[in-house]
């Protein structure tokens, strides 16, 4: 298992497959999650694959990549054979790129919905006046709707997003809260997510008054068709498509509720 002291050789192996460095996102990653890695024997990493457990339920299985050098030796498989057999969970998720797909099918994963990424530029937040800054106190109750939501207890994420979003805000009805969204910095861009919500006019103005100005990003699943006309209004384009994928027990989730990830990494 890799601790914090191996991130920037996650970097170097992330910049290696073009993915970016992604710093902020490493970081919150170790955090929350098992970092697992495959020496090359020089000082650099051969693969990783990050396995992040919530409860007994479920784990997000995410950034399995292996060095270019390394390609075709079925690193990809004992990597994720790995995270698979000290997940410890019922279920597993992850987010598949055509490239990895085949792998996953391999090992038994079953796609259940497909993500577009959409990429523009905002004009910065409106002011509706839906929404407000969470705060500490309200912090129980969007763990509470989260668990709901996502079928299992996300609850590292949940007490980690205060720090990792630069922007999070939640929508209070007669009930307590009925949603919440949040915006973090990636290499750049402003990725809007998590934004879970009661329903879909809830998300909607949580993402009116999250998203940043400047370059942002949306991870939208295709079952959310509100959030595609969002996107094209605001000049935002498709940049590529993925497919959401489960192994094991199906997962309790709620997916008309689930709006937005807090990653693709993370669900």
């Amino acid at each position: 298992m890799l601790g914090i002291d191996d991130l920037a050789a996650c970097e170097r192996l992330a910049e290696d497959r073009e993915w970016g460095r992604e710093d902020h996102k490493w970081r919150f990653l170790f955090s929350v999650g098992d970092v697992y890695g495959i020496d090359d024997g020089n000082g650099e990493l051969a693969g990783t694959v990050v396995s992040t457990p919530y409860g007994n339920d479920v784990a997000a299985i995410s950034m399995v990549l292996v060095a270019k050098r390394y390609e075709r030796r079925g690193l990809g498989g004992r990597l994720m054979r790995h995270a698979m057999d000290h997940a410890g969970t019922k279920s597993l998720c992850l987010t598949a790129t055509e490239y990895g797909r085949a792998l996953y099918e391999r090992l038994g994963f079953r796609a259940v919905g497909l993500c577009t990424t959409h990429k523009g530029v905002s004009d910065g937040p409106s002011r509706r006046d839906v929404s407000v800054p969470a705060e500490a106190a309200d912090m129980p109750a969007v763990h509470t709707l989260d668990s709901d939501v996502f079928g299992a207890d996300r609850s590292q994420v949940v007490e980690g997003l205060p720090s990792f979003c630069e922007t999070l805000r939640i929508v209070r009805d007669g009930s307590g809260v009925a949603g919440y969204g949040g915006v973090w910095r990636n290499d750049g861009t402003g990725v809007v997510g998590p934004v879970i919500a009661q329903d879909a006019a809830t998300a909607l103005a949580l993402v009116d008054e999250v998203v940043p100005e400047g370059p942002i990003r949306l991870d939208i699943d295709h079952r959310h068709p509100e959030l595609v006309a969002w996107a094209e209004e605001h000049g935002l384009r498709p940049a590529f498509t993925t497919t959401i994928m489960e192994y094991g027990a199906p997962i309790a989730n709620d997916p008309s509720r689930l709006f937005l990830p807090v990653a693709q990494a993370l669900g």
